[in-house]
């Protein structure tokens, strides 16, 4: 990433690409906030270069949106009582 910043520059066309694929795999690694970071880098740069509307920015957000998903899903689990734990507890009502 940091190759392709120095020689394109951090605004081309082909680093926004590599931004938002480097973040889809970090995201599929399971590195949420590392995806996150890049993705809203992505979506920043984007939104300024070529607007709200194209179909770059559009898949930067959606990505983004869905880390964004992942990351409170992986919050909430990680603060969730384990499933037997909860099942008894809606078994006995409380």
């Amino acid at each position: 990433m940091d190759a392709r910043r120095r020689l394109l520059g951090p605004e081309h066309p082909d680093t926004l690409a590599s931004m938002n694929n480097l973040a889809m795999t970090l995201r599929d690694l399971g590195e949420l906030a590392g995806a996150r970071e890049l993705l809203q880098q992505a979506v920043d740069v984007s939104r300024r270069l070529l607007g709200p509307d194209h179909p770059t920015t559009r898949a930067a957000v959606e990505n983004l949106a869905l880390t964004e998903r992942a990351l409170a899903g992986a919050a909430q689990q990680a603060g969730a009582p384990p499933r037997r734990r909860w099942t008894r507890l809606v078994r006995r009502g409380g």
